[in-house]
């Protein structure tokens, strides 16, 4: 019969040297049939339901510790042959080219219940860790929870120790889904899980908060883009770091992002928060599935933007977020590209602006060279009416005073007539009334001409008054018409926060291919103008 031995890994050296020979299937070392067994005594199996009978009477009599434990080793491999499925949290790792395992059970409150050692042979770290890590992304390290097959062997010299040789990757991914469940459902019963993702969009960035661990892979590519923005003076990115792995990462998380608002400068809170880590093993980015941390995270009033891993990955932090991007470098350029939308918006509402206000002003312009011609007009053609009133009041006065003056003459010659026609008697007499009648008449004459004079003046006055008034109420016409088109001009729209670009002869500017050409331009505020030097480049932000 096959005898085996209990020889620890230190010793196997020295049992094989003294003829022992390892057992493939077994896993053990054994004495060949033949061989004496007293060289191996040390390692020899001992039966535990001897051991009390060897005791032998007396006080100070009884087994050593040695044959006790190796009993005790003896009753484990009896029970133990195969390995037994075993679930359990990883607390350490350590160890080349052999891994080993500290392996801990905890209750629901979080105290130790029980804890052993583990360890992984070196020809099969590759087949069970390697294998693992490869199915779930899942580094074995500390923090996680495994479903590992065991099988336990016990020492004299070094106690109990599981041998691992299978874990099953199903049951940690299992694990880890689960804890993002419960912490899912947890925030949708209290309201609070889409609490962030609900806040406005910014319109534009200014300023961001950005919080990643130091020299965190991915952080060199958003630094570059960011600060290439910065340098334009279009975006300022405030960088704070904090730890993202390992226990208290979450809550070292929270309170850096506290500190960096309560520090912000001004009373404007940062436009977004930006959490940004490089990718990782599955279990370096679960310390992120946190429950306090995500509901920090929605209750944020400032939108909060992640860029953790790689595309693949997602953490509840993902999930709860104002916005998530598959990595650090395309948040940037998600905020690089809203920036320049809002900016070629931006130019465009100018340019319809600016288009708009020309073409205001231009029609404004036409009605008052309308307006100007039409007044014109109107005062020449009133002017021309006055004139030839005048003018026809003036011959009207000289045509009565040349009936008047007819009518006296043909009066005189009549006189005259029957002066001379009643004989030298009443020569005196006609001379007489003759010359009464003279002065009559030419008094009347007199009276006639000044009326008519007065007549006359008169008439002027009335024409030159009625010009007068038709000219000035032209001309306060025109004045109101031209402040109405004055309080239409660019002065109001220059009031509002515009301002109109012109080239050295005057031209309006109203696109960037025209100011190119220029060397310089001039730009025209509400209270004044300045030069500005044109400085021609691709590059498109």
């Amino acid at each position: 019969m096959t005898t085996y031995l209990n020889v620890p890994f230190r010793d196997k050296a020295q049992a094989k040297a003294k003829g022992a020979r390892w057992d493939n299937e077994a896993k053990k070392w054994f004495v060949p049939i033949g061989r004496e067994l007293e060289p191996f005594t040390s390692w020899l199996p001992v039966d535990p339901t001897k051991l009390a009978s060897q005791q032998l009477a007396g006080p100070n009599k009884g087994v050593t510790l040695s044959r006790l434990l190796a009993g005790v080793a003896t009753a484990v491999e009896q029970a133990f042959r195969q390995g037994v499925w075993t679930t359990a949290e990883v607390v350490r790792v350590d160890g080349d080219p052999h891994v080993y395992l500290e392996l801990a059970e905890r209750d629901a409150a979080g105290s130790l219940v029980a804890k052993a050692k583990a360890i992984v042979w070196s020809r099969d770290v590759e087949r069970v860790l390697g294998a693992f890590q490869i199915a779930t992304g899942v580094r074995v390290a500390a923090g996680i929870k495994v479903l590992i097959s065991a099988r336990p062997e016990f020492s004299a010299q070094y106690g109990l120790t599981l041998h691992v040789d299978a874990i099953d990757p199903s049951y940690t991914l299992g694990d880890l889904e689960a804890k993002k469940r419960q912490i899912r459902e947890q925030l949708k019963a209290e309201g609070l899980f889409d609490r962030n993702r609900s806040l406005a969009t910014p319109w534009d960035f200014r300023a961001l908060l950005v919080v990643s661990p130091p020299r965190a892979a991915g952080l060199g590519d958003f630094a570059r883009d960011a600060d290439r923005l910065q340098r334009h003076g279009l975006c300022e990115a405030v960088y704070t770091h904090s730890r993202f792995e390992g226990e208290g990462a979450p809550a070292s998380i929270r309170e850096t992002i506290e500190a960096a608002l309560a520090a912000w400068p001004g009373q404007d809170l940062p436009d977004a928060i930006v959490i940004i880590r490089g990718g990782g093993a599955v279990n370096d980015l679960a310390w992120l599935n946190d429950y306090e941390l995500a509901r920090f995270v929605c209750l944020n009033t400032v939108p909060v933007l992640t860029g953790i891993g790689h595309e693949r990955d997602n953490t509840i932090l993902d999930e709860v977020a104002h916005q998530r991007f598959d990595t650090p470098s395309k948040v940037i350029a998600g905020i690089q590209a809203l920036i320049v939308k809002r900016a070629r918006e931006s130019q465009a509402a100018f340019d319809e602006v600016a288009g708009l206000t020309l073409k205001q002003l231009r029609k404004a312009q036409g009605e008052a060279d309308q307006l100007d011609s039409d007044i014109r007009r109107q005062a020449l053609g009133t002017v021309t009416k006055a004139r030839a009133a005048v003018e026809e009041g003036m011959a009207g006065v000289q045509r009565q005073a040349q009936r008047a003056l007819h009518d006296a003459s043909q009066t005189t010659l009549r006189a005259l007539s029957n002066v001379r026609a009643g004989a030298g008697s009443g020569l005196a007499a006609a001379r007489i009334k003759a010359s009464s009648l003279v002065m009559q008449i030419q008094a009347d004459a007199t009276r006639g001409i000044r009326e008519a004079r007065l007549d006359i003046d008169d008439t002027r006055r009335e024409i030159e008054q009625g010009a007068r008034n038709a000219v000035r109420w032209g001309a306060e016409a025109a004045e109101a018409t031209f402040r109405e088109v004055v309080a239409q001009g660019p002065e109001k729209t220059l009031g509002r926060g515009f301002a109109v670009v012109r080239v050295t002869t005057g031209q309006i500017v109203t696109s960037a291919a025209v100011a190119g050409e220029a060397a310089t331009v001039q730009v025209q505020f509400k209270d004044g103008s300045i030069e500005a030097s044109v400085r021609r480049g691709k590059e498109n932000l």
